[in-house]
């Protein structure tokens, strides 16, 4: 998740993770020890965005001018846009370089710094880091929302399930733009085989996604879960407490306002 993006931190934390991760692979910094490749130690994101982005050329408009344009293509204006262009990507990836090399010894200074660190002290300074992320824990899922009105652009955001909530992220974003426990999900499936939809309370939310089948089981046993921690078994009634303690909703779970219930996917049969 680290490497994907997914924890969303400043870049100097980024850093003193690589160097944690190196640390526990390799012991203490030496010329020898196996490197490995940088885009295993650090999220390659983060140098692309660094990267000026590409010029937009805008659209041509008229025939008259597309027809132009084809035919120029062809010619010795095409030949001489397909050199820029290499020398474009050239720069680009020379600039890419340098970015690379600065990042990865950044890192190496951070993990002579270890120096003496065990590796299972290592792991643990690792997770400590990343847990300080509030969202540390969830599944985080790319999904597109689709906003009103209709025929607007979906927004895409990071849909996180987690033991105790459903969130969503602007990606890049540690803060959820809003957070739903368990207790006011009333309903949730697919619409189609990419259309995933979540009821919250008065609210239907709309997310195209390729992983709704994914999505429906993570819910479905966190639904579950929560469901089992709020309601005593059959076989064992609850007993009453004494007139003078309050009765103590468990933490974290909203008190559920109506039951919950999974719609399966268009086109799969009812057990």
């Amino acid at each position: 998740m680290v490497l994907r993006g997914y924890v969303p931190t400043s870049e100097e934390t980024l850093q003193t993770l690589a160097a944690l991760r190196l640390q526990s692979l390799n012991s203490d910094f030496s010329t020898h020890a196996p490197f490995p490749r940088l885009e295993e130690l650090f999220p390659p994101h983060v140098l692309h965005a660094r990267l000026p982005p590409a010029p937009h050329r805008p659209p041509t408009k008229c025939r008259g001018a597309r027809l132009r344009a084809g035919l120029l293509a062809g010619g010795l204006w095409g030949q001489a846009l397909a050199k820029q262009r290499a020398e474009r990507d050239q720069r680009m990836r020379g600039r890419l370089r340098e970015e690379g090399a600065s990042t990865l010894a950044a890192i190496v200074e951070k993990w002579k710094l270890l120096q003496g660190m065990g590796r299972p002290e290592a792991m643990a300074a690792y997770v400590a880091l990343v847990r300080e992320w509030p969202g540390f824990g969830s599944t985080l899922f790319d999904v597109d929302l689709h906003v009103s009105p209709v025929g607007s652009r979906p927004q895409r955001l990071w849909l996180g399930i987690g033991a105790k909530a459903v969130s969503l992220y602007k990606p890049g974003e540690p803060e959820p733009l809003d957070s739903f426990c368990y207790g006011r999900i009333s309903s949730f499936g697919a619409s189609d085989s990419s259309t995933f939809r979540l009821s919250v309370e008065d609210r239907d939310l709309l997310f195209e996604t390729s992983q709704v089948d994914e999505i429906a089981q993570l819910l479905n046993t966190y639904l579950a879960s929560a469901g089992a921690r709020q309601l005593p078994r059959p076989q064992e009634p609850p007993a009453s407490p004494p007139a003078s303690e309050p009765i103590v909703l468990p933490q974290a779970l909203c008190p559920v306002a109506r039951p919950w219930q999974h719609q399966p996917p268009v086109g799969s049969s009812h057990s």
